[in-house]
């Protein structure tokens, strides 16, 4: 498996200071693990944006401390990002042991093409965009390929339990959940009744009694 590396110096800037390493080119990084020393870091922001863009959240990725013997071995955690420059906040990475499985969230990706596209109305629809795994460090993969040429029926789907694996990857999400199915687009008609006021009017005085009038009221009396 390719390993990538950023070399990490020691940060003695935290909180709101951290603001002023970012002003210079620096992003914040903090390092921790099971059974690991937390560290506050710093790496450069340009090349960790270059990292992060190769390693996303499963590649393994070897940090460089000064000053330390040995590289670390971990995989990135989280990524804190300014919503509106898009510019790195703040990079969370977790120190791994070789030895010892982890839980990750892997991308699924959507590979081939379903034989039900050819029915009109008919679309894949991808109902899970991640997988939760657990594996040793060395076997996280960089993503799941799912091929849905197998998919030619309205409804036909392919469940989280019919994925296929390497050896020694655990799967976590439920078996019976649907990675992907057919689905078909369907155009409800709907019936729009205008009401027409002023024939409800109409219709209701139609069916009034006539107002008893001066000229009723005597005829009534010479009876």
């Amino acid at each position: 498996m390719q390993q990538l590396e950023v070399r990490a110096h020691g940060r003695k800037l935290t909180g709101k200071k951290a603001r002023f390493l970012r002003r210079q080119g620096i992003t914040p990084v903090h390092l921790f693990g099971h059974n690991v020393e937390s560290l506050a870091l710093q790496c450069d922001a340009g090349q960790l944006e270059q990292l992060l863009g190769q390693a996303g959240m499963t590649k393994l990725v070897t940090l460089k401390l000064d000053g330390a013997r040995k590289p670390r071995s971990a995989v990135v955690r989280g990524v804190q990002r300014d919503p509106l420059s898009g510019h790195l906040v703040h990079v969370d990475f977790y120190q791994v042991s070789m030895e010892e499985k982890i839980k990750v969230e892997v991308p699924v990706v959507l590979t081939g093409e379903a034989p039900a596209l050819k029915t009109k109305g008919n679309y894949v629809a991808q109902e899970l965009d991640t997988l939760h795994i657990e594996c040793l460090p060395d076997r996280i993969p960089g993503s799941v390929e799912v091929d849905v040429s197998s998919l030619a029926e309205e409804d036909q789907a392919i469940h989280v339990s019919d994925l296929a694996l390497g050896e020694g990857i655990t799967v976590l999400t439920d078996p019976e959940h649907v990675v992907v199915k057919v689905a078909v687009l369907r155009i409800e008609k709907v019936e729009v009744k205008v009401v027409e006021a002023e024939a409800e009017v109409e219709a209701g005085a139609e069916g009034e009694a006539p107002e008893e009038g001066p000229e009723t009221e005597k005829e009534s009396k010479e009876e």
